[in-house]
């Protein structure tokens, strides 16, 4: 598909941009009133949310509001919050503009077009809250890691339950030995999602651009395809080129902890075991993927497998009664909570015990009577909650809990899935060399979709 000509006047956008880019000095926010600068990228949808939580902490002043569709009607409540503060339609020219007037940025865009903005963001040493997951391809993710450590820069992505019940739970219950010699985790996600029912045979037809909305600058790195709002608030999860499906929006809320403290690392081997409805543009219908990462010195080797599609329900034990489920837990998008027979959650088979959990914060059960013949740790309290807590990073009072180098390996190993789904096929990884090493396509899809060549830069500032 033809793709809109670079203007002049993006062009000298992107020239001043990049020429203010240094190696920063900058290690902590310093706000005269005690506040982090925050420009905020996304102001819509659950972008909306993220700002209204940053601003609920008393620890940030908005100073930069920036929305590809700024005006549009999923807009409003943020404009009308911060009536006075500037607004943009194009990232560059705010940080052309207003790069010396903040000193961190949330990113709440689509999952394609966190990079150049997160990119961009960290080379000029200033703080990432981004949402999850941290970028589209394998490559990505490891250069937003890279510039996390070479502009030493609070870097946090947007996974609430780093910041509650479970994060401590989990941690102490591994230190204490209560979850130990972990062999198999089942985790899913039934809940209707927008592709469901969905049946394309290519991309979408070509509809009017409207009035409010930037398209090339929406489409940012990714691949260049004619506006259709089929693409857009939200619907752009449901599709390989800009969105990472079921996995990749709620597999960090639901197995998170587990990827963490039992240190699983990068996975040898991801299996598309079942896939229903497969297609090369949209995600599948059903998918049943098998993770298996292998030993980690004394920890044994671990199975992890996936289950979603609303009718493709994972096998439970028998004593596993009712899913966990917490209040505070927002329903997936364009869905209800309870629209699912099963709510999201986790089963983790360890050493003489079998835990059942939830999404987010949500805390683990133990399964059966076993609970009553051990000793539980005290669990200690959250600090901060999510937001605070990086926040607090940027002003160097805390450390980002879900910082790049801790989520940057589970959305990598979310990524592989996503291959999987995308090729349908068993992957064979070597996570010493980061190479797919049976499956030539799957392979060169670790580097993502080419960007397009005005958004080349982007990938050049670590």
């Amino acid at each position: 598909m033809s793709q809109p000509l670079f203007s002049t006047r993006r062009r000298t956008i992107v020239k001043g941009a990049l020429a203010a880019m240094a190696t920063p000095m900058l290690a902590q926010a310093k706000a005269s009133n005690g506040k982090v600068n925050l420009a905020c990228v996304g102001i819509g949808n659950r972008a909306a949310q993220v700002i209204k939580a940053l601003h609920a902490t008393g620890l940030a002043n908005v100073v930069a509001l920036c929305d590809v569709d700024m005006g549009a009607p999923h807009t409003v409540e943020i404009i009308n919050m911060f009536p006075n503060v500037p607004r943009f339609q194009d990232f560059r020219r705010m940080f052309d503009r207003m790069g010396k007037e903040f000193e961190a940025v949330s990113v709440g865009t689509p999952d394609f077009s966190h990079f150049p903005i997160a990119m961009l963001a960290m080379s000029q040493g200033k703080h990432v809250y981004c949402e999850k997951p941290m970028g589209q391809s394998f490559r990505e993710i490891d250069m937003m890691m890279a510039a996390e450590r070479k502009y030493k820069v609070a870097a946090q992505m947007g996974n609430q339950g780093h910041s509650e019940a479970n994060y401590f739970q989990f941690k102490s219950w591994v230190d204490a030995g209560i979850i130990k010699n972990v062999r198999a985790i089942t985790a899913f996600m039934n809940n209707p999602r927008r592709w469901h029912g969905m049946a394309v045979s290519g991309y979408l037809p070509r509809q009017p651009v409207p009035e409010t909305l930037d398209w090339d600058v929406w489409t940012a790195t990714g691949p260049y395809h004619d506006f259709n709002r089929g693409y857009v608030n939200g619907d752009w999860r449901s599709w390989f080129d800009y969105g990472n499906g079921a996995l990749g929006d709620w597999g960090a809320h639901i197995f998170d902890t587990a990827h963490e403290f039992l240190q699983l690392g990068l996975p040898t081997e991801v299996e598309a075991v079942r896939l229903e409805g497969h297609s090369p543009f949209i995600f599948p219908q059903a998918s049943t993927l098998a993770f298996r990462f292998p030993q980690r010195g004394a920890l044994p080797p671990l199975e992890l497998t996936w289950y979603d599609g609303v009718n493709n329900l994972p096998p439970l034990p028998k004593n596993f009664g009712a899913g966990v489920v917490d209040p505070s837990v927002p329903p997936p998008s364009k869905g209800s909570a309870t629209g699912a027979v099963l709510p999201p959650g986790k089963v983790i088979y360890g050493d003489g015990l079998t835990f059942k959990g939830g999404s987010h914060g949500s805390e683990l059960q133990v399964l059966g009577d076993a609970a009553r013949d051990i000793a539980l740790p005290a669990v200690p309290r959250s600090p901060s909650n999510h937001f605070a807590n990086f926040l607090k990073a940027c002003m160097g009072e805390e450390t980002c809990r879900s910082r790049f180098a801790v989520a940057g390996p589970l959305c990598q190993t979310m990524g592989l899935g996503v291959i999987a789904q995308r090729v349908n096929a068993r992957l064979a990884f070597d996570p010493a060399t980061k190479q797919i090493t049976n499956h030539k396509l799957a392979n060169a899809l670790l580097a993502g979709m080419p960007p397009r060549k005005e958004w080349e830069q982007y990938y050049k500032l670590v």
